[in-house]
Order: C-alpha cells, then sequence, then structure tokens
C-alpha cells in the first residue's frame, strides 16, 4: 500500500506559485483573492482562515469580507458587483454553506466566470461538462494532479465516485469520464452501495459519514481516494473511511488528515494566478 500525500505535493504546488507570483509581481501584477464568508459557522471560518494563509506564505494579496448571519441577499450580491468591477480583484469565493434564506446558485451565479476560482459558475460547470477549458472546482481538481503525481491513469478504470454534490462528486465525475474512467457514481438513494464500491478499480468518497467505506467494501488491491472530513468523538480528524483497516487491502489510500484536504487549497492558488494571468 502506497499513501497518496497531498501534503508533501501541495507544498511543491506552492513553491512552484510563489515564483509566479514574484514574476507577476515583477511585472507590476499582484495577484488578488477576495472571499465572502457569512456567519459564524467554526468550519467555515476555520477553512477562510487556511486559505488567507496559504495566500500570505505565497505573496497572494487576500480580503476578506465577513458578514453577518442576518445580512439581505441584496447586500452580497452588491459586495460581489463591487468585487467583479475590482481591477486588483483577480478570484473571488464565496465559502459554502450560506444561510437558508440565501439563494445560493444566485449568488455563484453574480459572480464573473473569469473570476470564479472555485468553478462553481454555471458558465465554467457547462465548460468542464463539454470537456472545455474553465475553472474546475478545486477539490476534485485536486484529486486528480494526486493522480497525476503518482502516475495513475484513470483511462480504462472502473471508478465508483460516492457523493453527488455539484462542489465535489458530479465535477469529479466530469474530469474522469474526460480523461476516459468508466464512471459509476452514488448517492443517498443508491441501492446497496457495498455492490458498486466492490467492482471498482478506484474508489473515491466525500459525504462526511466516519467509516461509510469498510475493508469488506472494497476489492484486493482498488485506489482508495477520501475526501471526507470528519471529527470523531476523541475530536480526531479522520475521513470517510475506515483507514485503518481498509489501507491494509487496497494499493493506494489518501490519508485524512494530510490527504486531499491540503491539494484543495493548492488549486485554489494556482486558479487564482491563473485568473491573474487571463487580465
Amino acid at each position: 500500500m502506497k499513501i497518496l500525500d497531498g501534503k508533501t505535493l501541495s507544498n511543491k504546488i506552492k513553491d512552484k506559485v510563489s515564483q509566479e507570483v514574484k514574476e507577476l509581481k515583477a511585472d507590476g501584477l499582484t495577484p488578488g483573492l477576495a472571499v465572502v464568508v457569512v456567519g459564524d459557522d467554526p468550519a467555515s471560518h476555520t477553512y477562510v482562515r487556511m486559505k488567507q494563509k496559504a495566500c500570505e506564505s505565497t505573496g497572494i494579496y487576500s480580503i476578506i469580507h465577513k458578514m453577518p448571519l442576518d445580512i439581505s441577499q441584496e447586500k452580497i450580491l452588491e459586495t460581489i458587483e463591487m468585487m467583479n468591477k475590482n481591477p486588483n480583484i483577480h478570484g473571488i469565493l464565496v465559502q459554502l454553506p450560506l444561510p437558508s434564506h440565501i439563494d445560493t446558485n444566485k449568488v455563484l451565479e453574480t459572480i464573473i466566470p473569469t473570476k470564479d476560482v472555485d468553478g462553481f459558475h454555471p458558465f465554467n460547470a457547462g465548460k468542464l461538462n463539454l470537456g472545455l477549458d474553465g475553472f474546475v472546482p478545486c477539490t476534485p481538481l485536486g484529486v486528480m494532479k494526486l493522480l497525476e503525481e503518482y502516475k495513475i491513469d484513470p483511462k480504462g478504470l472502473d471508478v465508483c465516485i460516492v457523493g453527488a454534490s455539484n462542489i465535489v462528486g458530479k465535477p469529479m465525475m466530469n474530469l474522469l469520464l474526460n480523461k476516459f474512467a468508466t464512471v459509476d457514481i452514488c448517492h443517498i438513494h443508491t441501492k446497496n452501495l457495498k455492490e458498486h464500491t466492490k467492482r471498482a478499480d478506484m474508489v473515491i468518497v466525500g459525504v462526511g459519514k466516519i467509516n461509510l467505506i469498510t475493508e469488506d467494501m472494497i476489492k484486493e488491491d482498488a485506489i482508495i481516494v477520501d475526501i471526507g472530513i470528519n471529527k470523531n468523538e476523541q475530536g480526531k480528524l479522520v475521513g470517510d473511511v475506515d483507514y485503518e483497516n481498509v489501507s491494509q487491502k487496497c494499493s493506494y489510500i489518501t490519508p485524512v488528515p494530510g490527504g486531499v484536504g491540503p491539494m484543495t487549497i493548492a488549486m485554489l492558488l494556482e486558479n487564482t494566478v491563473r485568473a491573474t494571468r487571463s487580465k
């Protein structure tokens, strides 16, 4: 069994981004990333701090718009429109989830596609679906970079994705289809999940349920990508896979933490630099 080490790869990518940022600054251009975070959800604020720290370490200018839980949708849209027009801001992201009184789709659609570094705008989602060049959501893109680093070619593999969200599952499916994998995507209404995972060469899971994928649900030498982030009863970060037992049977596996998580932030930095270069 080999560990797919996202932490080490993400550090390599950050070093590359730092160099690219220096080159851009030498040309008089400082990459700028703006983040909108609504409410006081601890997880959201933790993620935002991690993104801000990564920006600081690579020389990217970042600004955080912290908004109260009861803010109106109109105020959020006004802020995004302001950032759309700001030439010093090259990337915009809205930390999800948003409060229930906010129309998430409307908010995401307000970000102009060229600044949509999270890849959630319908324009970029459509490009991904068609195999065209556009911004791709950072977590699935990070998974693809990790596979590439370890020379794992999805072409011809049977891949089972567990979780069909717009943020991870669906874009992950499209990225793999574009690489000619055969993709089986499962969700909360899937009957007998084990039937699907057991025959897969690669299982990718990201639903937020501890020990959802167990050793008896995978075949020998399967590749396991765990995108889940959970806290167990001891307060330790764990994924959706029973790591201790599954790791004894698979060929590759991502740890939690240190697997896909660091790659997500690395891809955000790459997307921000790319958005800056496109100006």
